[in-house]
């Protein structure tokens, strides 16, 4: 993929424009994110989770700092689709972290909305890097017809999922 952005990896300069491994970012973003995306849901949704105010700071300089490699490595209107089609994905996040509360014996509507904001953004964040690393999995970036496959196929298989979890979880 070529850099949207300046950025340095392991001490080495890749400037604007130069083309980088999708394959060697991809399993150290997903663990990471994954990594922080769950001790924000822990914070989040524990009985005994920390205030408010420390899960903003936590989650949300964490969320920062992704945004700011999205925009590096993915480029503006990459991001720009990824928060367009998190509100539209709302329907999705909302099942399944209800579904993931669910093995708990809670329910979204047992925490106010306030606390919902860092675990949706993690897990729109997280999502949107698995859609990327479909895409070059795939060889679609610069194959428009094959990377149109690949986000119909993305899309039905996201929303089958949502919709069994949502009726599977009644």
């Amino acid at each position: 993929m070529k850099l949207r952005g300046d950025i340095k990896i392991n001490g080495k300069l890749h400037p604007k424009g130069s083309e980088i491994s999708g394959l060697k970012i991809y399993p150290f973003f997903l663990f990471h994110m994954l990594a922080f995306g769950v001790s924000g849901f822990v914070m989040a949704y524990s009985d005994e989770g920390p205030p408010t105010l420390f899960l903003y700071l936590f989650g949300g300089i964490a969320i920062l700092s992704y945004i700011i490699f999205y925009l590096t490595f993915f480029g503006r209107d990459e991001v720009k689709w990824m928060f367009i089609n998190s509100l539209l994905g709302l329907f999705g996040i909302y099942t399944e972290i209800n579904w993931i509360l669910s093995f708990f014996g809670k329910v979204v509507g047992d925490y106010p909305l306030t606390v919902h904001v860092i675990p949706f953004l993690f897990y729109i964040l997280y999502t949107f890097l698995i859609r990327q690393a479909l895409i070059d999995l795939t060889n679609s970036r610069e194959n428009l017809a094959r990377r149109k496959m690949v986000d119909q196929f993305y899309v039905i298989a996201s929303t089958l999922l949502y919709t069994y979890i949502y009726f599977a979880n009644r």
